[in-house]
């Protein structure tokens, strides 16, 4: 087929510059789509077993002082460790308010009522940026996805109106004049579908992959609040541990 007169070859031969520019576009979109691809699975691989490996240490946290000492061993590697230092430098913002006194003296600021708000404040900000680093390149693999067929379908409908006219100049309407030119433009068509089923496919799974790490997140903060704010054991709270929570909320109050 490529080697043919009806063909590949013949229709790039054919073809005119607005539909080398469609096929330079699609190209260049299957590159970035593929590479962001390759790009986010490593990322994945590599936030996974770092997490892994973070989260089984973290299970074995029982005090703040021995999270503190796993927080800087990791120093930030994945997006748990980034949690647990939202936590942590919120409550060290919070002893240190305290210190110094909730109020100002010259009666600015404002008094700080509810301390495991802000603590819970600070850590829903760890996960909204965590998510929008897990989101960072998305955009492109949706629009990809989106817009590829119907550049494809622009290059078809060019190309066979190119085909047309071609026809028509040299006053030559047989059937074989006419399904040859119009079967190589659908070469267009294909090649768009090409770009934007892999670009499709990879964006719904990783969509699923965030959904699921998103969870685990909310999860780890949870943990982390109550590690913080209401020193319970990661590993599991005691059969007294609402009445630890309560007596931890009313003296952070």
């Amino acid at each position: 087929m490529f080697l043919s007169s009806q063909g590949l070859i013949h229709f790039l031969t054919q073809t005119d510059a607005v539909g080398f520019c469609v096929l330079a576009v699609l190209t260049v979109m299957s590159f970035l789509s593929w590479y962001l691809i390759a790009f986010k699975l490593w990322h994945y691989i590599v936030i996974r077993a770092r997490s892994r490996a973070f989260l089984a240490d973290f299970r074995q946290v029982r005090q703040s002082v021995d999270a503190e000492r796993l927080r800087m061993a990791v120093n930030g590697n994945n997006p748990f460790a980034r949690l647990l230092s939202e936590g942590s430098q919120a409550c060290q913002s919070l002893r240190e308010a305290q210190r110094a006194g909730a109020r100002k003296a010259d009666g600015t600021g404002f008094e700080i009522t509810s301390p495991d708000d802000y603590v819970s404040a600070a850590l829903a900000h760890g996960v909204a940026r965590e998510v929008q680093r897990l989101e960072s390149g998305m955009t492109l693999l949706a629009s990809v996805a989106s817009t590829a067929p119907f550049i494809g379908l622009f290059g078809t409908v060019w190309a066979i109106f190119h085909a047309l006219q071609s026809i028509a100049l040299s006053a030559q309407a047989s059937l074989d004049k006419v399904a040859g030119p119009v079967g190589e433009a659908l070469i267009m068509t294909a090649y768009g579908l090409f770009v934007s089923i892999p670009a499709l496919l990879a964006y719904n799974a990783f969509v699923r992959l965030n959904r699921n790490l998103i969870g685990e997140m909310e999860r780890f903060a949870h943990a982390v609040f109550g590690l913080f704010g209401l020193g319970l054991p990661v590993g599991g709270a005691a059969s007294d541990a609402p009445q630890v929570a309560v007596a931890n909320v009313e003296k952070a109050r």
